[in-house]
């Protein structure tokens, strides 16, 4: 199953370990669409997620919101940096700046930000009170998503 259409400037903007999660991620929803026997398939979300988080710092840096050292490091946390909630109480929010139309636009912006909560917050952290199972239709919208926002954003950005 293929994700991410391998002709276009989305897939070329990709580094040679995103490409490599993308490629095993595809191969993990070929082999687990027939399975029966899951009972929740958030397991296929994380090489999206995983790609995503990568997609955004290299966006990030080539659009110089952060720097090589941040890009680098490990302490940089994706979630924080974009979080609208996170901007009201720190000035190192990056959703301030990215709302500017000269980097992604208020709207798309807000699509990163909600696609980052749901494809990779509510899908890997453990809510006792709000235990979520994705289903296999549901974890394949979510990376759709991933893809869907990724494209809009490279070509944003070209």
């Amino acid at each position: 199953m293929q994700i991410i259409d391998k002709q276009t400037y989305l897939w070329n903007y990709l580094s040679d370990e995103q490409k490599g999660l993308i490629l095993d991620g595809e191969q993990l929803l070929s082999d687990s669409k027939h399975l029966t026997s899951i009972s929740d398939y958030s397991f296929l979300v994380f090489p999206f997620a995983k790609a995503f988080e990568g997609f955004l710092k290299k966006l990030f840096l080539e659009l110089g919101l952060i720097r090589e050292d941040e890009y680098y490091g490990d302490d940089i946390r994706i979630g924080k940096l974009l979080s609208p909630y996170f901007m009201k109480k720190h000035a190192g929010s990056l959703y301030k700046k990215l709302s500017l139309d000269k980097y992604a636009g208020k709207e798309l912006t807000e699509d990163l930000w909600k696609v980052w909560k749901r494809g990779r917050n509510l899908v890997f952290h453990y809510f006792p009170h709000n235990f979520r199972r994705l289903t296999y239709d549901e974890a394949l919208e979510i990376i759709n998503d991933f893809g869907r926002v990724m494209e809009r954003s490279v070509e944003k950005s070209k």
